[in-house]
């Protein structure tokens, strides 16, 4: 009653100046939303749509010949789905383990009894404006002997740069009470560091966790420069990659305009335009449907997690 009451007096006392602002703001916010989502929705449409139809134009918000093709081609692959569950394994464990050891360096560099702090802290910055090339890098993986292994998805970046800062300037935030109390009831650092640091560090660990698992879930190039040798170690997205090299080596070589067939008799038509558009639903909608549960740390995470120095 009171909230209502509130919105009432609010509505009645508002002047020219607040319902033109409230107007304009309302007209720019769905403006933004519409600019948002209108190319994700032109590519869901494209996707659904007949390919051969597409080529046509005129595809906007709603496919105008609906089919499935698309995506029973893309699906067809046999390695594509044995590819997403690496995919999803690398991103669940890559994840865990990034944001892990990312909040562990954190917690110690912001601690001000850590001598070599700062030493530290400038050594990780540096990486990020400087590395060694790509050889260089080829030459490490090689010598670690990490080609051909799972692990090469994993270890190279352990530790982000970017989300060691927002960490670390989000627990040099938290109250130094909380920690001194925790010491005095016998509670050894990495205690401390499980007990406390990590439940209080939820939003910007979440926040974090988005970051990387959509950088994890997205990469491919590091697939093919490590182990495109190893089949049963790629990725969803290394393999839409070369699923959209043949379709654009298939449609140069059979028909040199924009519609191709598949290779198989009786096969529907397919385009690279289409198959594009199907690619970019598929990589999609995974994060997608995980960002909302997230959503709710993103803001908060990164408002008390933004750099301070």
């Amino acid at each position: 009653m009171e909230i209502a009451k509130t919105k009432r007096l609010y509505r009645r006392n508002r002047s020219p100046g607040d319902i033109l602002f409230d107007t304009l703001n309302i007209l720019f916010m769905i403006f933004l939303m519409v600019v948002t989502l209108y190319p994700f929705l032109n590519m869901l449409a494209v996707s659904l749509n007949d390919a051969n139809d597409s080529i046509l134009g005129g595809i906007y918000l709603m496919p105008r010949v609906f089919t499935w093709d698309n995506y029973h081609y893309v699906f067809q692959e046999a390695t594509i789905f044995h590819a997403t569950l690496i995919s999803v394994l690398r991103t669940v464990v890559g994840t865990a383990i990034t944001v892990f050891c990312s909040a562990m360096v954190a917690y110690t560099i912001s601690r001000q009894e850590f001598v070599l702090r700062k030493f530290v802290s400038i050594a990780f910055i540096l990486t990020m404006y400087f590395n060694g090339g790509l050889i260089p890098n080829y030459l490490l993986i090689r010598e670690l002997g990490l080609l051909n292994s799972f692990w090469v998805y994993i270890l190279p970046g352990i530790i982000g740069v970017f989300n060691l800062i927002v960490i670390r300037s989000f627990i040099e935030g938290l109250p130094e009470s909380v920690l001194e109390s925790a010491r005095i009831d016998g509670a050894g650092e990495f205690t401390t560091f499980l007990r406390i640091v990590l439940p209080l560090t939820v939003p910007v660990l979440a926040t974090v966790s988005l970051f990387t698992a959509v950088w994890q879930w997205n990469s491919w190039f590091d697939v093919f420069l490590y182990n495109s040798s190893s089949p049963e170690l790629s990725t969803l997205q290394y393999e839409l990659m070369k699923i959209l090299q043949n379709s654009n080596a298939s449609m140069s070589a059979n028909t040199g305009t924009d519609a191709f067939l598949s290779g198989q008799a009786g096969a529907n038509r397919v385009t690279p335009t289409s198959i594009r558009a199907t690619m970019t639903i598929v990589a999609s909608l995974p994060i997608i449907m995980v960002y909302p549960f997230a959503q709710k740390y993103f803001v908060k995470g990164m408002t008390l997690g933004g750099v301070k120095e």
